[in-house]
């Protein structure tokens, strides 16, 4: 990213590949500044388009380009402005954390840590885009021409296979035994309820034989 009315890259000096859409009305306002935040179209062919706030120097990345620049690195070119930096890890601060709406649909955002390790805070709108707030595409994308997404999508591999390969057997259960009946009840003492009903059966059977004989 260059500073607006450059012409030329501060870092190797290529001229500028970058198209403002000015006769363009943008129906989006920073989600930090509040202002409307311009079309633009980076690359000599324009293939990457963003849309940027001249105030914060955020962009808003729909979801699409967002996924084509994190798969192609012609795009990740693009977005570096042509320079190859060294991949560095983003330091993680202690600023006040602040959720910010969508651009287009006005909910809020969900603050994700790219990758899960990169240190790269976005605010992400899973239906819409990705908001970066100054200098975040370029970390995100240095991170991902150093690997990083790479390790992270393998990492994650090998935490499923093990919590698969650790995942408890379900528990059996055990067969309910069938109640067992006896013939005579004194030769085995009640369990529950219900034996002690056939004894009280039993025994007022007794008794009425005896009185009939």
């Amino acid at each position: 990213m260059i500073f607006l009315g450059s012409k030329f890259c501060p870092h190797c000096g290529a001229r500028v590949g970058r198209t403002e859409g000015e006769d363009e009305t943008v129906a989006k306002s920073c989600p930090r500044c509040e202002v409307a935040l311009q079309s633009v179209a980076l690359g000599p062919t324009g293939t990457v388009k963003i849309h940027e706030c001249s105030k914060c120097e955020g962009l808003w990345v729909d979801v699409a380009t967002f996924d084509a620049i994190c798969t192609d690195r012609e795009e990740q070119a693009v977005v570096l402005g042509g320079a190859t930096p060294p991949p560095g890890r983003a330091v993680l601060t202690l600023d006040e954390v602040r959720y910010l709406h969508c651009p287009e649909c006005h909910t809020l955002m969900n603050r994700v840590n790219f990758a899960g390790r990169s240190g790269v805070i976005i605010d992400c709108c899973r239906g819409h885009g990705t908001w970066f707030d100054r200098n975040e595409l370029q970390q995100i994308v240095e991170f991902i021409r150093g690997g990083g997404l790479e390790a992270a999508r393998e990492r994650d591999r090998v935490q499923l296979e093990d919590q698969q390969r650790h995942r408890p057997l379900p528990a059996t259960i055990e067969p309910i035994e069938p109640r067992r009946t006896w013939a005579n009840p004194w030769s085995n003492p009640w369990v529950d309820g219900r034996d002690l009903i056939d004894v009280l059966l039993f025994l007022g059977g007794a008794i009425a034989r005896l009185f009939t004989k």
